[in-house]
């Protein structure tokens, strides 16, 4: 029964974990605001959305896996009895 609180609980934390990091995410994906522009000059500036950047998908992949890895490995506490009988013989 123990164990399987224990997990429950893993199961729980790893939801939260992963419900805060999509928030996060839809947070930063929102506009900045308004562009101001110069009559004098014009600038143009290009830039790239953080999900295009490569590192973001590999760090992304990495933590989703040490997520599924801690949710789903079993408790590794696996406790074995050995029995060990011996007869006299008279």
């Amino acid at each position: 029964m123990k164990q399987l609180i224990k997990n429950s609980n893993f199961k729980n934390i790893g939801a939260l974990f992963l419900v805060l990091l999509m928030q996060v995410s839809y947070s930063w994906a929102q506009d900045a605001g308004t562009e101001t522009s110069s009559s004098r000059s014009t600038t143009t500036t290009t830039t790239e959305t953080w999900m295009a950047q490569p590192w973001v998908w590999v760090v992304g992949g990495v933590v989703l896996l040490l997520v599924l890895v801690l949710l789903l490995r079993g408790n590794g506490n696996h406790d074995r009895v050995t029995i060990t009988k011996t007869t006299d013989v008279v």
